[in-house]
């Protein structure tokens, strides 16, 4: 069965992030997230991995409260 992919993308300045992954990869994305802030030749810092840790946080609870409903 194909599993859907779920996307995060953030534009900074000429640049374009794009994550994809299957649900269940989470922990392997937000470790992509800190990977590329610690990159001292990166553009993506902190902030920007927390942002995009917080709006899949954001994600997953909404597809937990739909189950609930």
């Amino acid at each position: 069965m194909n599993e859907p992919v779920r996307q995060l993308s953030l534009v900074k300045g000429g640049h374009r992030y794009l994550f994809r992954y299957r649900p269940g990869n989470e922990a392997d994305v937000i470790a992509s997230f800190a990977s590329l802030a610690s990159d001292n030749n990166c553009d993506f810092d902190w902030f920007d991995a927390a942002v995009l840790s917080y709006q899949m946080g954001r994600r997953l609870e909404m597809e937990l409260d739909e189950l609930r409903s």
